[in-house]
């Protein structure tokens, strides 16, 4: 018998217009891959956890399913076309759990077999893009940016036909909810203004109580989903990290960072980078994902017409830009360890910065780290580690935006060994580099999972110099080719 402490979901007081019942497609022989110890002392689950009962539940093979699973329908604008139709395709949410901290969460299996949103695809997912996931999910957890988690990974030998023939996976996700824009969009293009008001009441009830104070709480609500998205897109732009398909059917009402495919990290700085290599147009390029979240959300707040006025709507909307533009600068200001706010000076030296660091083959991440050891004395020779972030010499442009920086930290009385504390806090030394996560899939393959944990338990602490994941820091080898991601999982 299973020890999952499920309950039913909550999602099903919603109306059954809302999902349809479904049963998991179970796994031939099916196996631990990896399983996460840190969130599951989370969610207070027995240190006994891998026995042969639970990894039945969890890839798909028990014999009953109590609560009986679930899976929910949505819409969703795919590289900016309107698809009717989509739904949880592969995912299953097969109930929820209170965690240590009483809050709920909900159980999702990635993977296990078709649902009626399944749309002629097979509902599995491939151990390669579920090792993805799991490990990109808990890096970003580290990085204290809002996110699903992953529980554990299951997998089997069983074929999955991709652009080669891959084995199958399954993926227990965790979230206090999976709910999307485009949850609201099949609602609205389908003219149900009741499911829309519903599924709203439904969001405010459980996830945004302090709305229903407000003098419209359907207002309230999408100011704090604006702002929710906002800081979450400020934070991956502040890290490098690359989406890679934000269709409004990936965006979380709840600000999450959720479904990982073609996702990826910056290496070298380059605000045009691609990581989707369906996406020809560059859509989702680096340097797009704010004004596509901004277009996401307008898609997502023209659903609430019947709920807000048209013109506090255009003001929610309009609104983005700064509210956005002023997460970023916080951020930022972070990242270069400034401890006042100028807000012209900062928009123009942030962007000076990138400017001189593009094209210029930067390491992003170690960049950032590494300039927390700049002085703040004009003309002092820059500290090796960061000179060696440049590939190809430091560029003119970049000292002469030094000297301004330093002038930046004279005036604000920056006392170094401090900003050097405070920057590390904020800049990590770990990210999910994809050739650190292709070296655990490779592995993974020939049936030894010991890389995936081993990054793991390196990303859940990205701020802290870890001795004995010295080698996960360095950046891709020479030579190697950047890792660029379809969306085929």
């Amino acid at each position: 018998m299973h020890t999952l402490p499920l309950l039913t979901q909550q999602f099903a007081e919603l109306s059954p217009f809302f999902y349809s019942r479904v049963s998991p497609e179970p796994l031939t022989a099916p196996y631990w891959v990896a399983f996460n110890t840190d969130l599951a002392a989370e969610l207070n689950l027995d240190t006994d956890f891998q026995t042969t009962a639970n990894l039945a539940y969890l890839s798909g093979n028990a014999p009953q399913y109590a609560p009986a699973p679930i899976a929910s329908v949505y819409s969703g604008h795919q590289f900016g076309v309107y698809t009717p139709r989509l739904g949880d395709g592969r995912a299953i949410l097969i109930g929820d759990s209170v965690d240590a901290a009483g809050q709920r969460q909900e159980w999702q299996l990635k993977g296990a077999g078709k649902t009626p949103y399944s749309r002629f695809a097979d509902g599995r997912a491939v151990l390669r893009s579920s090792i993805r996931e799991y490990l990109c999910s808990e890096a970003m957890h580290g990085l204290g940016i809002p996110t699903t988690r992953a529980l554990a990974l299951c997998g089997s030998d069983d074929p999955v036909y991709r652009e080669t023939v891959e084995t199958a996976a399954v993926l227990t996700r965790i979230a206090p909810s999976f709910l999307r824009f485009g949850h609201f969009e099949y609602f609205y293009y389908t003219g149900r203004e009741a499911e829309i008001q519903q599924l709203a009441d439904y969001l405010i009830r459980h996830y945004y109580p302090d709305c229903r104070d407000a003098d419209n709480p359907y207002a309230a609500l999408l100011e704090q989903i604006r702002n929710r998205t906002a800081d979450t897109v400020a934070a991956w732009q502040s890290v490098g990290f690359c989406h890679g398909v934000m269709n409004t059917d990936n965006m979380s009402a709840l600000g999450l960072t959720i479904d990982y495919g073609p996702f990826g990290f910056l290496d070298d700085y380059d605000r045009r980078h691609v990581c989707n290599h369906s996406d020809t147009q560059g859509r989702y390029a680096y340097n797009a994902q704010p004004y596509v979240a901004h277009w996401n959300f307008a898609a997502l707040a023209s659903c609430f017409d019947a709920l807000v006025p048209h013109d506090t709507l255009e003001q929610l909307i309009d609104g983005w830009t700064e509210v956005f533009q002023t997460t970023y600068l916080e951020k930022m200001r972070r990242k270069l360890g400034l401890q006042q706010a100028d807000k012209r000076d900062d928009e123009s030296l942030i962007a000076d910065l990138f400017a001189a660091l593009q094209d210029q083959k930067t390491d992003f991440t170690l960049f950032f780290r590494n300039l927390s050891e700049v002085s703040n004395t004009h003309g002092e020779p820059l500290p090796p580690k960061l000179e060696q972030t440049f590939k190809n010499g430091v560029p003119p442009a970049f000292i002469r935006w030094l000297g301004r920086y330093r002038q930046r930290l004279r005036a604000e009385s920056s006392v170094p060994a401090e900003r050097a504390i405070r920057m590390n806090l904020t800049n990590p030394l770990y990210i999910l580099r994809n050739y650190l996560a292709e070296q655990a899939i490779a592995q993974a393959r020939n049936g030894v999972y010991r890389e995936i944990e081993r990054l793991r338990r390196c990303l859940a602490r990205p701020f802290d110099e870890q001795a004995e994941f010295a080698d996960l820091a360095e950046p891709p080898p020479e030579g190697s080719m950047p890792v660029c991601v379809s969306c085929s999982s």
